[in-house]
């Protein structure tokens, strides 16, 4: 079983990254925050049903590709994990209208292995060497993760269990390959094609960390382009009523 979530995270993380690497110019480049890398092939896919528009997609933490945008990466859009990092890059004069919330997420507890109850009292229990977390540092959901150990009054007995991913997408392979026997990721990963009903999780209370609020930012790069006016088609997809609906199919909260 582990073999088979290992290859399904693998496919949707890496595919995504080799096609964000070879982006013809023509085509909408558009940063994607690790957590919502299955959502936004469901939603690719939707959006080029109807559009001559064709989107390339870039994976990564939100920190990993905020840094990129200042380093002058070819992006066109930021669908990001958080708001703070879309503010950032709007502050700093990186985009042209104020960033706009799309969904907002939830974090769970999560195991591939059959003998491991995703239980937070639990974690304290010797058998569990390794818990998994992103980067508090870079990305969102770590820094949930922190906050909900914190509050529960965890975080000083566990943290010298606890190893980091530089994203979601790698704290899951971390999970799902027996590197942590537990681990703290997105709903909308656990929920994907790709991963429904392999292992087990626990949705967190959502009043133990701060809402993960995420917003995307049409990006000041794609103002001066020749694909400003796809840009925007795409931008204004992710507020569509149909695009809720994907979001609320993998677990997001959307208004």
């Amino acid at each position: 079983m582990r073999e088979l979530i290992l290859k399904a995270i693998l496919v949707g993380f890496v595919s995504a990254i080799f096609t964000g690497c070879s982006t013809p110019n023509d085509k909408v480049v558009v940063a994607t925050a690790a957590n919502v890398q299955f959502v936004m092939q469901e939603l690719q896919k939707e959006f080029e049903k109807s559009s001559a528009t064709r989107l390339e997609i870039v994976v990564g933490s939100s920190g990993k590709l905020t840094a990129q945008i200042r380093e002058g990466a070819p992006f066109d859009l930021f669908v990001s994990a958080d708001t703070r990092y879309p503010q950032e890059i709007y502050g700093n004069g990186g985009g042209g209208a104020a960033p706009r919330i799309y969904a907002r997420g939830a974090l769970v507890l999560y195991t591939s292995d059959s003998t491991v109850t995703p239980d937070l009292q639990k974690l304290t229990n010797p058998d569990i060497k390794k818990i998994a977390l992103a980067n508090p540092e870079t990305a969102p959901y770590g820094a949930a993760a922190v906050q909900v150990l914190e509050k529960a009054g965890l975080y000083e007995q566990l943290k010298n269990k606890l190893v980091y991913g530089e994203s979601i997408a790698q704290t899951t392979q971390y999970i799902a390959t027996g590197a942590a026997d537990v681990g703290f990721t997105a709903l909308s990963i656990v929920l994907s094609p790709e991963m429904k009903g392999k292992g087990r999780y626990l949705l967190l209370d959502s009043t133990a960390y701060t809402p993960i609020d995420q917003a995307a930012l049409l990006l000041k790069h794609s103002e001066s382009s020749p694909k400003r006016e796809k840009s925007q088609e795409f931008y204004d997809f992710l507020f569509s009523e149909e695009a809720k609906l994907i979001f609320r199919k993998y677990g997001y909260s959307v208004e």
